[in-house]
């Protein structure tokens, strides 16, 4: 596809990171669209001077994050104020569930004042650039800490149309949409004629694109090799350490604080999995009904911005223990990859465990195994209760989820909800029929890219595995990477074309 340069160049502007999709998809993007590419560059040091450097994506302009954030005591509240009724954004609830100013952050503790010159300094810096050059339209994967939601919302109230990637929760497909998980005119869903499945047909289905399977693939992968872990260590203690200074995101991290807190996080690991391999059921039950709950990965963005008020999944967990009748218990089990985040803290296990009526499940229970013998699912917002129904199960959502129109799932108002959810949900009867229409709105609006395998790829080419992500990145080292993916991108890129030219035909 030629770039036709008679069509009037729309501007775009990535969120760019180590994360490399963005830019990936840049490079392909400027091949066969005549547009104005800009860049939000949120990097560490060391990889700096790439984003500096490079040329291959010819961006008009790119701000590097970190050089415009400072911290002082002077702050403006009237602006802070002013700029939450401008924007209709709530800067508290992002600042209080950002990982790095909560309990998450064991290096470094942020009170108020720095969390409020933090924000301010943001927000005058996205102010400016928003202003600046005006986007048309945003680019970006899903947002995960809180000053790249803070852009994504400022740019969503300024007219700037989002085109964010997201997995379909159907595993190795991806869907652009406005918003994290959700596809865009889900209206056609009651124009969709169905095609006559029955659950048989629509569980075959299921079994070939089944995400549970590409996680556990991640899962088993990512931060798994021991040698470049040494590896990474060496290259950690051997080399500057400049972003304790120069990034607010890293304060604390100094390499003895770093070398003692990877020490004891390793044998904590290593003890909690052995509580969890004696304590955790491994048989199911169908000896009495049960309900099931599945525990989201901590830290997330799905709880920390996607659900921030479910975000003490203990308190979830206890409130849904209290809801339930009488005769049924709660199952719960934990996220296959919270392996990689060290585990929970036995207090947090020990305490679901001393609830009367809730069972702890070992993590490697076949979920879609428990699905078909419990008789009701409850998640925050995973892809449990979409699973559900293929095998003829409702569920409960807590939070605003795209499958969450399908009959089966239900989607409560507030938790004082939930006792009377659970018991209209336990005799709702699910029929196929809105199930492979879904099925088909998700094929039609989704492309096939494995995200989770572009992950391990970037990770282990410059990140020793994950285990180290202030590196340098030579030139020839990112061409070499982008040669071995150009066929990919190149195609990723015409979807999001696609998506371009829908978004300004809606908005003509």
């Amino acid at each position: 596809m030629k770039v036709d340069q008679t069509v009037v160049q729309d501007k775009i502007i990535f969120w760019l990171d180590g994360n490399f999709f963005s830019f990936l998809l840049a490079n392909s993007l400027q091949k066969i669209i005549n547009c104005k590419l800009y860049g939000v560059v949120d990097c560490l040091d060391k990889p700096k001077k790439f984003f500096k450097e490079q040329n291959f994506v010819n961006f008009q302009k790119t701000w590097f994050y970190h050089d415009y954030i400072f911290i002082n005591n002077d702050i403006d509240l009237n602006y802070l104020s002013s700029f939450e009724e401008k924007y209709g954004i709530n800067l508290w609830l992002l600042a209080q569930n950002e990982r790095l100013f909560n309990h998450y952050n064991e290096y470094y503790k942020f009170n108020s004042s720095k969390i409020l010159s933090i924000l301010e300094h943001e927000c005058k810096f996205f102010e400016n650039i928003l202003s600046e050059i005006k986007p048309d339209f945003f680019i970006t994967v899903p947002t995960a800490l809180h000053h790249h939601h803070l852009f994504h919302e400022m740019c969503r109230s300024t007219g700037t149309r989002i085109l964010m990637l997201n997995q379909a929760n159907f595993g190795g497909r991806c869907i652009i949409s406005q918003e994290h998980n959700k596809i865009d005119n889900l209206e056609q869903l009651n124009h969709i004629k169905t095609t006559n499945r029955n659950f048989d047909d629509l569980q075959q289905y299921l079994k070939t694109i089944e995400a549970s399977k590409q996680l556990l693939n991640y899962k088993n992968k990512f931060l798994s090799s021991k040698k470049e872990k040494i590896k990474a260590a060496i290259k950690f203690l051997t080399s500057n350490n400049t972003n304790v200074k120069t990034h607010y995101s890293y304060y604390g991290r100094t390499k003895l604080h770093v070398l003692l807190k990877e020490t004891l996080y390793s044998l904590r690991t290593k003890y909690r999995e052995s509580f969890i391999n004696k304590n955790f059921v491994y048989e199911i039950s169908t000896k009495q009904p049960f309900a099931y709950f599945t525990l989201h990965q901590e830290p997330e963005r799905i709880l920390l911005i996607g659900s921030p008020f479910y975000a003490n999944q203990l308190e979830t967990v206890k409130n849904i223990a209290k809801s339930l009748p009488i005769n049924y218990k709660l199952y719960v089990k934990d996220h296959p990859t919270q392996s990689i985040r060290g585990w929970r803290s036995l207090s947090f296990y020990k305490e679901i465990m001393n609830l009367p009526n809730v069972v702890l499940i070992h993590p490697s229970v076949n979920s879609i195994e428990i699905i078909k013998k419990c008789a009701l699912i409850i998640t925050v917002s995973g892809t449990a209760a979409l699973e559900a129904a293929f095998y003829k199960k409702p569920s409960i959502v807590l939070s605003d989820i795209g499958y969450s129109l399908l009959p089966s799932v239900h989607k409560i108002g507030s938790i004082e909800d939930l006792p009377k959810a659970i018991r209209s949900s336990l005799s709702k009867k699910i029929e196929p029929e809105t199930l492979d229409k879904y099925v088909q709105l998700v094929d039609k609006n989704s492309f096939m890219f494995d995200y989770y395998d572009f992950i391990l790829d970037y990770t282990n080419y410059f990140y020793f595995g994950g285990h180290l992500a202030d590196v340098e990145i030579p030139v020839e080292k990112m061409n070499s990477f982008i040669a071995r993916h150009n066929k990919t991108f190149d195609l990723v890129a015409k979807e999001f074309v696609k998506k371009i030219t829908e978004q300004k035909l809606k908005y003509k």
